[in-house]
């Protein structure tokens, strides 16, 4: 790995101006794991590094009746170790918990999980179900985006030159919400998804109607797909197995995979349904409070 120049700055504006400095050749790091191994393996030229672990905004995690935000640096650790995010947002530790290994949790972030622009990325098909939005700063001001809108190729994403992202919002779940994330992986742990899929939604009073919801898929696309007419096909509709058949046809059709070493176009087109079916159950069984198998191993403190 060729010599680099380390800067950590403790504030968005010291940072703004430090990747500016550095010009094309700077990046900034927020949790490392992706960006460490790209550097390493030769893949990425850089002059400068940028810390961002050390700005109090990017570290930041906040949680209140109006939402959560999560600076785009916390790491994977400090959202499993938060209990009110584990009661208010359980689909949340889903992703952060399939982010590499323990080890890897204590620097790995959703932030640059999100920024690495991954197909198969754990966290942002999830990101997509909650309805998150992206906050970025750079030299030419602030500016926000929906998370559905933020990647725009394999590795690639709307940040301009000398841009970075702060902070991702999650608007509060409303009553009757429920969300889950589900994978594929060939093997039983630390794999990179074969497809992946999140889900939410919002149940009427009496929860037995699917008011609202969203579905997102990973590793089907050049990009996390936001498959948007799941979601209006279970609009208005009861909760039975017909609806879910029906948005989770919706899922395979949208599903634009290719067949590598990890899986075949048919497994995936497959496994999109499969997945998008089953991660709808475990949300629907959230919103009316029931506890998963998940959920019960990680409060008698498995996982």
């Amino acid at each position: 790995m060729q010599a680099l120049e380390f800067v950590a700055p403790t504030t968005v504006d010291e940072a703004i101006s430090a990747l500016a400095a550095g010009g094309g050749r700077a990046r900034p790091l927020s949790g490392g794991t992706d960006l460490i191994a790209q550097l390493q393996e030769g893949r990425l030229a850089l002059d400068t590094v940028v810390d961002l672990k050390r700005i109090p905004d990017l570290m930041a995690i906040s949680i209140s009746g109006d939402g959560l935000t999560l600076g785009a640096s916390a790491s994977c650790h400090s959202i499993n170790a938060n209990q009110a995010i584990r009661d208010a947002y359980p689909a949340l530790i889903d992703s952060t918990h399939l982010i590499g290994g323990t080890q890897i949790q204590g620097r790995a972030s959703l932030g640059g999980n999100l920024c690495n622009s991954s197909p198969a990325a754990d966290s942002i098909p999830n990101l997509i179900a909650h309805s998150v939005t992206c906050n970025i700063a750079g030299p030419n001001g602030s500016r926000s985006v929906a998370v559905e809108d933020f990647c725009t190729g394999p590795g690639r994403n709307v940040l301009e030159s000398g841009e970075f992202l702060v902070s991702l919002d999650f608007p509060a779940p409303p009553p009757n919400f429920g969300a889950a994330y589900l994978r594929f992986i060939p093997r039983n742990e630390m794999d990179i998804a074969v497809v992946g899929a999140g889900a939410s939604v919002v149940l009427s009073d009496d929860k037995s109607t699917i008011q609202s919801a969203r579905v997102a898929l990973g590793a089907v696309a050049p990009t996390p797909l936001y498959v948007e007419e799941a979601g209006a096909a279970l609009a208005g509709q009861p909760v039975s197995e017909e609806s879910l058949a029906r948005a989770a046809e919706l899922a395979r059709a949208a599903a634009r995979p290719i067949s590598d070493m990890r899986g075949t176009i048919p497994q995936r087109k497959h496994l999109s349904a499969v997945l998008t079916q089953r991660a709808l159950r475990i949300a629907i069984d959230r919103a009316r409070g029931t506890k998963t198998v998940d959920e019960l191993g990680r409060l008698n403190g498995h996982g």
